[in-house]
């Protein structure tokens, strides 16, 4: 077992987790490293190193399953697979074999940054 590669994965997941809370968040970056006690080169070093990965990720999926072409599809409204209060209040996009699930409570800027990064993640 090799303990640097497993130390660098637990670190890549918490850092993952923080910059993804960050934007749910709303705090500025400025905010973000003040309140973990972060440089921001620090910051962009590992948020540098996240996109790194979801792209190659991301193309190794499209390698895999083949994306639609950028453009206007048709959105249509589906019942929830159970009813329920989980149900209620979700956004969910399926394209191209990804689904995102959103909750009624989900910041729409968080929202409409993830969209923009799905749609040109590189």
């Amino acid at each position: 077992m090799d303990s640097r590669r497993i130390a660098m994965e637990y670190r890549f997941s918490q850092w993952a987790q923080a910059l993804n809370e960050r934007i749910a968040s709303g705090e500025s970056i400025d905010e973000f490293c003040r309140g973990r006690g972060v440089s921001r080169n620090t910051f962009f070093y590992w948020q540098r190193k996240i996109r790194e990965a979801a792209c190659g990720r991301l193309a190794d999926a499209q390698n895999q399953t083949a994306l639609p072409a950028p453009g206007f599809v048709e959105a249509r409204l589906a019942q929830p697979e159970a009813p329920g209060p989980t149900a209620a209040g979700c956004v969910r996009i399926e394209i191209g074999g990804y689904k995102v699930t959103a909750g009624g409570t989900y910041p729409t800027g968080a929202l409409a940054t993830l969209l923009r990064e799905l749609a040109n993640p590189c």
